[in-house]
């Protein structure tokens, strides 16, 4: 693998982070299951040397950022809260677009109360295709809040190709968010575009979307079969394969159990040779 460091808007993270998503309730909605034992995770994860963390406040709404203060405040000095815009709650759970230059500010703000920050290290801007606003419009707007300091890094998640290199034509981008996975290679020139850029790629849905009824990597028989061999976890095994892309690769694997947080942060130190890079590698081709 490549080394287990790399530079996030300024920052020195580890490639294994954390991914706050799956704290709250069924669906990203309400309370967690466990209020305890998601305190629990949040505390162990930075205790084992965690120092990324990705959350949103429409996740729960409020919830996982409100554990994540709960759990952590006052944050560690090296620690880089990493949060998006773009989307909004109704309250049967439903998801909304929250777009405009205004509604992006104003998810700032709530970000910054219920996180008690002066500054968030980094926001992702939440592109959703269907929203009728203007792509540099939206950039525009990041780039003000990052002027005035509210904002340290601007990210960009769920892009095209083309949408990334017209942000990055206008300012300098921290990071960008999309889905990419041993089985969905759907987005490779995006990906190969910020490897080339030196630019941190964050993979969403690494082990698959919790919305979908099938999983297409847990379930790949050369993902089981790579683990097997090595004796690690199909999760492992995925994770794993993107670290060993290329060193711009951060992971964010959520979770709301601690032994697959442990599991998940070990992937870190799991080694895959040529023969399983070979198979797996095939599972996106297949």
């Amino acid at each position: 693998m490549k080394g287990d460091t790399c530079s996030l808007a300024g920052y020195t993270v580890r490639r294994v982070g954390f991914g706050a998503m799956q704290l709250p309730g069924s669906g990203v909605f309400g309370p967690p299951r466990d209020h305890g034992r998601a305190i629990a995770v949040l505390r162990r994860a930075v205790e084992a040397g965690v120092n990324h963390i990705d959350t949103a406040q429409f996740y729960g709404p409020k919830v996982a950022n409100e554990l994540i203060h709960e759990a952590l405040f006052p944050y560690p000095g090296d620690l880089v809260l990493v949060t998006k815009v773009g989307a909004a709650r109704d309250e049967r759970g439903g998801w909304a677009p929250a777009q405009r230059p205004g509604e992006l500010r104003t998810g700032v703000e709530a970000n910054l109360r219920s996180l008690e920050l002066d500054q968030i290290p980094v926001v992702n801007l939440r592109r959703l295709p269907t929203a009728d606003v203007e792509f540099g419009d939206q950039v525009d707007a990041m780039v003000e809040m990052r002027n005035e300091g509210v904002i340290g890094g601007i990210g960009l998640s769920n892009v095209t190709l083309d949408e990334y290199q017209a942000a990055r034509a206008r300012t300098e981008i921290a990071c960008v968010q999309n889905a990419f996975s041993v089985a969905d290679r759907s987005g490779q020139g995006l990906f190969d575009a910020c490897k080339q850029d030196g630019v941190p790629f964050v993979p969403f849905f690494p082990l698959g979307s919790a919305f979908a009824p099938d999983n297409p990597i847990l379930g790949a028989a050369a993902v089981r079969d790579v683990g097997a061999r090595i004796g690690a976890t199909p999760a492992q095994v995925a994770l794993a394969w993107l670290l060993h892309l290329a060193d711009n690769v951060l992971l964010i694997p959520g979770t709301s159990s601690l032994q697959h947080l442990e599991e998940n942060l070990s992937v870190g130190s799991l080694e895959l040779d040529d023969e399983a890079m070979a198979a797996l590698d095939r599972v996106g081709s297949s």
